[in-house]
């Protein structure tokens, strides 16, 4: 009986270890979180502050009303427009004989690369009379598709043909079993990425305003910049912010709890690809053919010309290579915050998934989905009020990048995490290390590929983000996104170009990595 409990003791004490997560992965979750939730609370608040009469007159205003309008319009009519571009895309290179669909799936998220605001720079500098709502709607599905296009995408090629093959079999023509069969999978899909093109759209700052299209983030901006945070951009965030819980509920209470899981012994088969002939060839040849051009041909090609007519002068800019040198200064310093706040956040909610750790996780994904605007507002007002010394500072700066980008970090850390065999952590504290040791030594080793990943798309976003930046960057400060939004606004699209080609040229490569994580998610 000793000797029993003598073997059986160190398995028990791992065990009771093993439940008890490190009180500082649980401290530094808890901070984290809660730095998350400033956006969220600073809405709250600054609505009771400013009382109910002041409100009323400040939102039911027809000023209000007529954003209101544009905005939903812009959702309502854009976001339908990219799931039929996106589906139709992912249908044609995934489910069908298309020559050359291997490379039309690669030119399909080359758009990703593309900043929206260096879309509609180079669209208006080619095409000066475009603005309002159908420029906008114009420019955003060509900038946003792809977000539907790689989960539906994804998922295409994971399909079991059974069903399929079933309803055939019974006489079922080909557009029905699109529409019975297939369709219905790819719900969660689109339900997905429509979601992400909702909240990009109503978050999105320059192309709309190089448009002279007004949403609420333009007038929230523009209203920032007269009176300095004054409470009718305050209102204006506050409702901006409702409109984002809104799609939240819905895309949430409309998705449905339906399995579209294959369960059964075997593998599934090869999927089968509808061949086109005849009209249905050409035709599916000229779609992605019209889509790439507009989408990509047409902007790089408009930043061609600018930097042809710029000559080489345009590259001698002292300003060019310091503001470049200041952007990947930025970008990694902010991947590499990110990452770490973002490592106990994921580790207890891989290792821990209770409650509590869940709904610490779920405040970073809530908060990152408010516009950056809104973020921005809510530091200057903290800042001001609260924490002067670090008001316009780097650690505002990096703060906000924090609640923007955080899920970036945490989808790839969970998914590395989740990798890395717990019994290995074991191991290593039955060995006497620390379990913050253990973790450090093992778990965070192997998942250090998830790690990168989720460093680069945070540097993506650090690269890329204009509203935040321009509200928040110390004086001084210049990424290539500020650079090329202030020439642009002086209408220098020629001394604009390099800035815009070189957020193209960091963004390639890591739109290309994305693509191939979709093929190996998928199993190819």
């Amino acid at each position: 009986m000793s000797v029993v409990n003598v073997t059986e003791s160190p398995n028990i004490q791992i065990r009771d270890l093993q439940r008890r997560p490190a009180f500082l992965m649980v401290l530094l979750a808890i901070f984290f979180s809660m730095l998350s939730l400033i956006p969220p609370v600073f809405v709250i608040v600054i609505g009771f502050d400013t009382g109910w009469e002041t409100v009323k007159a400040l939102i039911f205003r027809p000023r209000v009303a007529e954003l209101l309008s544009n905005t939903l319009l812009l959702v309502i009519i854009a976001v339908p427009l990219c799931i039929f571009t996106g589906t139709l895309l992912a249908w044609l290179t995934e489910r069908t004989t298309l020559a050359g669909r291997r490379i039309w799936s690669m030119l399909a998220v080359a758009p990703l690369a593309i900043p929206a605001f260096v879309q509609s720079y180079a669209w208006v500098s080619a095409v000066p009379s475009m603005h309002g709502l159908s420029a906008g709607v114009f420019l955003s599905v060509l900038a946003y598709y792809p977000f539907i296009y790689l989960p539906v995408a994804a998922v295409l090629r994971r399909l079991d043909p059974t069903l399929e093959d079933v309803a055939a079999s019974l006489g079922t023509p080909p557009w029905a079993v699109f529409f019975r069969i297939v369709l219905p999978q790819l719900k969660l899909a689109i339900w997905g990425g429509a979601l992400l093109v909702t909240l990009h759209l109503l978050a999105e700052y320059g192309l709309y305003a190089m448009i002279r299209f007004d949403t609420f983030t333009t007038a929230i901006y523009d209203q920032f910049q007269s009176t300095f945070s004054g409470p009718a951009a305050n209102m204006l965030a506050g409702v901006l912010a409702l409109c984002c819980l809104v799609f939240l509920t819905l895309e949430g209470a409309t998705r449905g709890k339906a399995r579209y899981a294959r369960v059964g012994a075997g593998s599934p088969r090869q999927q089968n690809h509808l061949r086109l002939n005849g009209l249905l060839s050409i035709l599916g040849q000229l779609f992605p053919s019209a889509i790439i051009l507009l989408a990509f041909v047409v902007p790089i090609a408009v930043l061609l010309r600018w930097l042809w007519l710029g000559g080489i002068e345009n590259w001698n800019q002292p300003e060019l290579w310091s503001t470049l040198r200041q952007t990947l200064l930025l970008a990694s310093a902010g991947a590499l915050v990110i990452i770490l706040a973002g490592i106990p956040i994921a580790w207890l909610s891989v290792r821990h998934p209770r409650p509590l750790y869940r709904v610490l996780e779920g405040c970073n994904y809530f908060t990152s989905s408010l516009p950056g605007i809104v973020v921005a507002l809510s530091l200057v007002t903290v800042t001001i009020h609260y924490m002067r010394p670090i008001y316009q500072t780097e650690v505002t700066l990096f703060l906000a990048y924090l609640l923007m980008f955080t899920p970036r970090a945490l989808i790839n850390l969970r998914a590395g995490i989740a990798q890395a065999p717990v019994e290995l952590e074991n191991v290593a504290r039955s060995l006497g290390k620390t379990q913050a040791a253990a973790i450090g030594s093992i778990t965070l080793r192997l998942a250090a590929p998830g790690a990168a990943a989720g460093a680069a798309l945070v540097f993506l976003g650090v690269t890329n983000e204009l509203t935040a930046t321009l509200l928040l960057s110390p004086p001084g400060t210049r990424t290539l996104s500020t650079a090329f939004w202030a020439l642009t606004s002086e209408i220098d699209y020629v001394a604009a170009a390099p800035y815009a080609l070189l957020m193209v040229l960091i963004a390639l490569p890591l739109t290309g990595i994305l693509y191939v994580q979709s093929q190996k998610l998928a199993g190819l």
